[in-house]
């Protein structure tokens, strides 16, 4: 079974890989870029009835660090 996790910085927390991404867009000429944020995916291959209470534990454990970043499961 594949499950994708996908992890991002929590609103607020100052996101330096983001806002190198908004000012060399806006270099390249694309004005239009207010704002990016940079995050990154996690695609997992689990064992068949692997619960999302189990992904949801290695998410908390290793794969986010929830005091600065959240994280949504796609099962």
């Amino acid at each position: 079974m594949k499950v994708r996790v996908d992890v991002m910085l929590k609103t607020g927390v100052l996101d330096p890989q983001g806002e190198a991404v908004r000012h060399a867009l806006g270099a390249l000429g694309f004005e239009g870029v207010e704002g990016a944020r940079q995050g990154k995916v996690i695609e997992l291959d689990l064992a068949d009835g692997t619960s999302e209470d189990e992904v949801k534990a290695m998410c908390e454990k290793l794969l986010a660090n929830t005091v600065i970043e959240s994280y949504a499961i796609h099962m």
